[in-house]
């Protein structure tokens, strides 16, 4: 089966991991702003205050801020037909809970919209991609506080209304299921964390009190959620909302009952925790036992029904990048990858930073989810990390081709199954900070920044092999994937 005609190819990039310019033309501090860069093995700190000496990756990204235009050029020479990227919320609002936005930042995202139009690219836009406002972590720690759902709907009000006509495709919460995981807590819920680190091996960790206000808080996510949808559908009946979760897809190591169970739970958890309230408007019936059993207690509202009822999303959107195995034996080694961890699968290859490849995964879980919920998918981020290194002004990148047509072949497959997919942006399109590692040297774009881990580099683009393959995929329509 063949692509639809009007499938949206194209790419996709986070403000905090490329715009740079963090203190320009009023911009306020973001919690992104506060993470070190690290490594593989070393995690990312949160500083609440700058350290001197200490690299902040966000600070500088790739400029992608001044130089929107060059680079939305350079997706339009591939053919996109949609750019993913997200509005940074404190360059609208500085402090989060501003009386009036900022003029200049509503002005910055008109040109960048325009600029895609002059194109002919589609924008989808992320409204929260990990750019929570740092002053309302300080006063309020984040999402725990109700309050902020008020400040949220305020924020979406304002770029909905601003942005009519120039987006219909909205995304409101990037990979909000990492919430569940303690790694979310000031990543994406904007709480100050319990250690400084960025480590997604603690993500079981924590006591019942901390696990009640990352819930908590996530529920006040999920309302925030629930309240733009509705009041989105009244600015413009044509906008379409999205979730957006992270593809946590997890096999059992062994077909013991144990570890059969211990991987149908965990993805439940991962996966459908969050997309069964946007999509369903309801929480999994199982959901009060889960949390019962890590004595959870969730601090809800007695309109929140009727809310989540009323504001259930259009699509589903997704991130894949990995499988893993789920062990009922506690001694067995677990690995990380986008921001979950799991025990190895024997029979896969992973990258050099551990990320297990599985492009049959992806057609598994793409029929898992439209099976559920029968709603179109569009998979807006997959990607290879790797280290791309120059040779005579080119990059050759053999590896990340394979990747992405194995990972293509298994969604067209998904769509000769039955689902419904309307688009593929692949993440990281030009060279970016990754948001696990803060590194530039873990590269996933069909364009090469010439950046390095210690902010060294002219900043020039660099067409990749890569580039020239995708621009052909998609001048084909995906029938060509040689």
């Amino acid at each position: 089966m063949a692509f639809p005609k009007k499938f949206y190819w194209g790419g996709a990039t986070a403000s905090n991991q490329c715009e740079g310019a963090w203190q320009e033309d009023g911009k306020g501090e973001s919690c992104a702003d506060h993470f070190t860069a690290g490594g593989r093995g070393i995690p990312r700190r949160f500083t609440p205050e700058l350290e001197p000496g200490a690299r902040y990756p966000s600070h500088r990204g790739i400029d992608h801020y001044h130089r929107y235009e060059e680079d939305i050029r350079l997706f339009a020479e591939m053919g996109f037909r949609m750019y993913r990227l997200s509005i940074n919320w404190t360059r609208i609002f500085p402090n989060g809970d501003d009386e009036v936005p900022n003029a200049a930042g509503l002005a910055h995202y008109r040109r960048v919209f325009e600029c895609c139009r002059k194109y002919g690219i589609e924008p989808l836009v992320t409204m929260s991609h990990y750019e929570f406002p740092y002053a309302l972590t300080k006063k309020w720690n984040g999402w725990a506080d109700r309050r902020t759902i008020g400040c949220f709907t305020r924020y979406a009000e304002t770029i909905l209304r601003e942005y009519r006509g120039l987006v219909r495709y909205w995304i409101i919460f990037n990979e909000i299921n990492i919430a569940v995981l303690g790694v979310g807590d000031t990543l994406s819920l904007g709480m100050f964390p319990e250690q400084e680190t960025l480590d997604v091996m603690q993500a079981e960790t924590g006591s019942p009190e901390t696990r009640s206000r990352r819930f908590t808080a996530l529920h006040n996510q999920l309302v925030a959620s629930a309240l733009t949808v509705a009041l989105g559908r009244k600015i413009d009946p044509e906008f379409r909302f999205g979730c957006m979760i992270a593809g946590s897809v997890s096999y059992p190591l062994t077909c013991a009952p144990e570890d059969v169970y211990g991987a149908w739970r965990k993805n439940q958890l991962e996966n459908f925790y969050c997309g069964d309230v946007q999509v369903r408007g309801v929480y999994h019936p199982m959901a009060s036992g889960w949390l019962r059993e890590q004595g959870v207690t969730l601090e809800t509202q007695p309109e929140d029904g009727e809310i989540l009822k009323n504001g259930t999303v259009d699509f589903y959107a997704l991130s894949y990048y990995l499988t893993g195995c789920v062990s009922a034996d506690r001694t067995r080694e677990k690995v990380s990858g986008n921001m979950t961890t799991g025990v190895p699968n024997p029979y896969l290859a992973s990258s050099e930073w551990g990320w297990q490849i599985d492009p049959e995964g992806l057609r598994y879980f793409l029929d898992e989810l439209y099976s559920r919920y029968r709603i179109p998918l569009m998979v807006v981020e997959n990607g290879l990390g790797a280290r791309d290194v120059p040779e005579n002004g080119r990059v050759h990148d053999p590896y990340r081709i394979d990747y992405l047509r194995r990972h293509i072949r298994a969604m067209e497959q998904a769509l000769e199954d039955g689902c419904e997919i309307w688009g593929y942006t692949a993440w990281g399109c030009i060279d970016l900070v990754s948001a696990s590692t803060g590194e530039m040297s873990k590269r996933y774009g069909f364009i090469y920044v010439d950046a390095d881990d210690a902010d060294n580099g002219t900043l020039d683009r660099i067409r990749k092999d890569s580039f020239y393959w995708y621009r052909k995929v998609i001048a084909t329509n995906g029938e060509d994937l040689t």
